[in-house]
């Protein structure tokens, strides 16, 4: 087995051994909280241009399918855990994890303390990293890192956008129509909608007011996806214009934030980000408590408390999480519009905000009530 190193940006180094791909790769490091869900988590790509490290010990118990995958491809630019798992054991599985990984080309390092790892990305924040099992040279790797870009200030959603439009058809008789901005959407979205008889129109991230009303939807969908919602001015361009035709919406994840920034909102980049499927979230029109699966690094700067109003009327925070009340979501009171900063569509669990999907066809419905 080779040995490899991890290098933080300000100079921290982890010693382990090799995992997955033999390389040399770069990214920011943060770390997800989830104890299942890893095949869901590499494939989603939220996480394009981060090495992940998992605080759960134990990782690749349950192998590799062909069925769970979220996206086309694995997306984080490095993986770190602790004591991958010697074989997998699954009825699923059908090969390893690291098989996956070195399949795939994925850098990654095993073998390191990712408990202290997170304790300090806790204390000094998410940071830039490198992993090399090429080279052992620390002060090299060092040098490297340094000179990566930062993930503030990154637009990345051509990198993970499809380039041409394609249709999930809804699940029995297509009750309605919904156009899909893909800023990294999740395979489970579409389908998600699908099951609520939602016939899903999923178009690039670059798509204009005119292609969305190509489609003639009953809503508009904004997905999750990377890098720094303040250089998404596009999709907030398209997000008004959306809502100055009075069309359904929703969003999630850096959709929220693009609502958010729509709506006269800033964003800023959190210390650590929330990552992992087991962050408790309070629905403030229900009072009702959920755990949440989080894949972000941003989030949006509304107020918590009243109501604000905003160019589209008045606006208000719907969700808040309960570690440190960061805004999980907006709702708008004279529009039909709302969005989520977490993932409802969560593959691997818990499903506890299902019911969002729910939300958009009372949404739909509402609107087609009142036309």
């Amino acid at each position: 087995m080779s040995s490899a190193i991890l290098v933080l940006e300000d100079g921290t180094v982890f010693e382990g051994d090799a995992y997955g791909a033999v390389g040399e790769t770069f990214g920011e490091a943060v770390f997800s909280t989830g104890m299942t869900g890893y095949q869901e988590t590499l494939t989603d790509p939220s996480y394009h241009r981060q090495v992940v490290a998992m605080t759960a010990p134990h990782v690749g118990n349950t192998g590799w399918n062909d069925e769970d995958d979220e996206s086309s491809k694995i997306w984080v630019a490095g993986y770190v855990v602790r004591d991958p798992a010697r074989r997998p054991s699954n009825w699923r599985s059908t090969r390893s994890l690291e098989a996956e990984l070195d399949r795939q080309g994925i850098v990654g390092i095993s073998g390191i303390d990712t408990r202290a790892l997170t304790r300090h990305l806790r204390e000094r924040g998410a940071m830039k990293a490198g992993i090399s099992s090429l080279h052992a040279d620390p002060a090299t790797l060092l040098a490297k890192v340094r000179e990566q870009a930062p993930m503030t200030g990154a637009n990345l959603l051509a990198d993970v956008s499809v380039k041409e439009n394609y249709v999930i058809p809804a699940k029995g008789a297509r009750r309605y129509t919904v156009a899909a901005l893909d800023l990294g959407i999740k395979s489970n979205t579409p389908r998600r909608m699908a099951e609520r008889g939602i016939e899903v129109h999923v178009l690039p991230a670059g798509s204009s007011i005119e292609d969305v009303l190509a489609v003639n939807p009953d809503a508009v969908f904004l997905s999750n996806g990377p890098g720094d919602p303040a250089t998404a001015d596009t999709q907030v361009e398209l997000t008004r214009a959306v809502l100055d035709r009075n069309i359904p919406l929703f969003g999630i994840c850096l959709g929220n934030q693009i609502l958010g920034r729509a709506l006269g909102f800033g964003t800023y980049k959190l210390k650590y980000g929330h990552r992992g499927i087991n962050q408790p979230v309070m629905d403030r029109t229900t009072g009702k408590v959920e755990v949440t699966a989080h894949n972000h690094g941003f989030a949006v700067d509304a107020p918590l408390e009243g109501v604000a109003e905003t160019p589209y009327g008045r606006v208000e925070v719907s969700h808040v999480c309960l570690n440190d009340n960061v805004v999980e979501g907006l709702r708008l009171l004279d529009r039909p519009a709302f969005s989520v900063q977490y993932h409802p569509e969560a593959a691997a669990g818990p499903h506890d905000a299902d019911y969002l999907f729910d939300r958009l066809v009372e949404l739909i419905e509402g609107a087609r009530n009142n036309a």
